[in-house]
């Protein structure tokens, strides 16, 4: 069972969908928001999370505090149980279907944002994530954080050259990266 962590909402259960997902386990998303906080990119953040899933991420983040959070995905499964966990766990969750590269490809899409996490399915390819990271920079506001999370076994991303790589941290078969905006040697 998946639940949000901490925050507001902390230990309201989650629902996921049934298949096509990979949803965050609790203790990659208390690790990530425990260094996210501690560098002040949660409260009153603009959050995008895309590959949203169930839209934990996106959900956790408004728990802890963001004022705005938006989750993207191109299931309707995924939309409906995005929609379903915004109303049992009483935050603003928007949901958006859209494919996430055709939404990222699109100018001033509602950005932009502190935070874009990305949560792509297994069978996303590095050269499509790649795509989709390309197109962030115009999303982000200056010193905007990205957050990738993958399996252990993905490489890491290529980042375009606004963006700047700064932490790659594994707990068990997850994998997650970030890179700032703008900012260079951020520890």
């Amino acid at each position: 069972m998946s639940k949000i962590v901490a925050g507001s909402a902390g230990g309201r259960a989650l629902k996921v969908p049934k298949s096509g997902t990979r949803p965050t386990s609790s203790l990659v998303r208390e690790a990530l928001f425990s260094h996210l906080e501690h560098r002040d990119f949660i409260d009153e953040c603009d959050v995008l999370d895309l590959f949203a899933g169930s839209g934990a991420l996106a959900l956790e983040a408004l728990s802890r505090g963001a004022c705005r959070a938006l989750g993207v995905d191109n299931s309707e499964e995924a939309i409906r149980i995005m929609n379903t966990n915004a109303r049992n766990t009483g935050l603003p969750l928007q949901a958006i279907k859209a494919n996430v590269l055709t939404y990222v490809s699109q100018p001033g899409t509602d950005g932009p944002f502190d935070v874009i996490f990305l949560d792509p399915p297994y069978a996303f390819s590095d050269e499509q994530l790649a795509a989709v990271i390309k197109e962030l920079p115009r999303h982000l506001k200056p010193d905007g954080l990205v957050v990738v999370e993958r399996a252990k076994r993905n490489n890491e991303p290529v980042w375009p050259s606004q963006l700047h790589a700064e932490r790659e941290r594994t707990w068990g078969d997850t994998r997650v990266w970030t890179a700032q905006m703008g900012v260079e040697d951020v520890e």
